[in-house]
C-alpha cells in the first residue's frame, strides 16, 4: 500500500478536482469541473458520448495534465509530485480499462503478476500465491494457465479486475466496465465492484453510462455535459432523477421514459 502522499487534506476526502478545464490543444473538452470524493466511496462519472467522461479518468490517473486546475490525492498534486512521489502514487491506483486490456500472449496468470513484479520484490512462489489468491476473489480459481482469448468476455473483464486489485490498491479506476457484457455479466460485475469496496475498504471511480450500474452501486455521481463542457451537477444520481438540476440530466437518468 502506497501511505505518503495520500495526506488527508479534509476529513474524509481522499480525491478533489478542482476548477479543472480539459484540452487537446486549443480545443477544450470541459471547464470548471470541481468535486471531491471520499474515502470507500464509489463515485460515477456519467454523461452523454463525447461529454469527456473518459478524457476525465485519464486525467485522474496521470495519463494527461490538466489544461487548468489541478486533482489532489490527499495532498498531494498529480501533476506536481516528484517522481519518486509519482511512482508511489501510481502504485496505489488500480485500473480497469474498458477492454480489459490483457496480453493477448500471456495467460492468466502472467496477467496478474505484471504489477506484482514491476512494484514488489516478492519472489516467484510468493507472487504466484498471490496471483491464485485474486483470481479466486473475481472467480477465476483454476483458470491461471488460460489465455485471454480461451474465455468469455465477461470472464475477460473479471481477470482484468484481479490484474487491477494485484496490488490491494487504495483507488480502483474502470472505465465503462459493462461495455460489451449481457445483462447477467453486468450485473455480476457491479456485485463484485461492491464486493471489492466493502472488503477492501477501496475508492472507486467508474466511468459508465449504464444505468442499471449507476443507480446499483453509485454513492455519488457527477454529470458532465458535451454542450455547455461542464460538469452540470453532483451529488446522489437517484436524488438527481427524483429532483433533477437541469432536464439533460432527467432526460439522461429516465432515457426518455415518463
Amino acid at each position: 500500500m502506497v501511505s505518503e502522499p495520500f495526506i488527508p487534506a479534509n476529513d474524509g476526502v481522499l480525491i478533489t478536482v478542482e476548477d479543472l478545464t480539459m484540452a487537446y490543444g486549443a480545443r477544450v473538452i470541459m471547464q470548471n469541473v470541481s468535486f471531491t470524493i471520499n474515502y470507500g466511496e464509489i463515485m460515477i462519472i456519467m454523461g452523454g458520448s463525447g461529454c469527456g467522461k473518459s478524457t476525465l479518468l485519464r486525467h485522474m490517473i496521470g495519463l494527461k495534465m490538466p489544461y487548468r486546475g489541478r486533482i489532489l490525492f490527499g495532498v498531494a498534486d498529480i501533476s506536481r509530485v516528484d517522481d519518486a512521489q509519482r511512482r508511489r502514487l501510481l502504485a496505489s491506483f488500480g485500473v480497469l480499462y474498458q477492454g480489459g486490456a490483457l496480453w493477448s500472449s500471456m495467460t492468466l496468470e502472467e496477467n496478474v503478476a505484471l504489477p506484482l513484479g514491476e512494484f514488489t520484490d516478492l519472489d516467484a512462489r510468493a507472487i504466484r500465491d498471490l496471483v491464485s489468491l485474486k483470481l479466486a476473489l473475481v472467480g477465476l480459481d483454476g483458470y491461471q494457465s488460460y489465455y485471454p482469448s480461451e474465455i468469455s468476455g465477461g470472464m475477460r473483464k473479471r481477470a482484468a479486475l484481479a490484474r487491477a486489485i494485484a496490488l490491494d490498491p487504495e483507488i480502483l479506476f474502470f472505465d465503462e466496465p459493462s461495455a460489451g457484457l449481457d445483462p447477467v455479466s453486468s450485473r455480476r460485475l457491479d456485485d463484485l465492484i461492491l464486493e471489492i469496496r466493502d472488503t477492501m475498504n477501496t475508492t472507486i471511480v467508474v466511468v459508465t453510462h449504464e444505468l442499471a450500474s449507476i443507480f446499483a452501486i453509485s454513492d455519488n455521481a457527477v454529470y458532465l455535459d458535451a454542450v455547455t463542457k461542464t460538469m452540470l451537477a453532483c451529488g446522489d444520481p437517484r436524488d438527481m432523477a427524483k429532483d433533477p438540476p437541469d432536464p439533460r440530466i432527467y432526460e439522461f437518468l429516465t432515457r426518455g421514459e415518463t
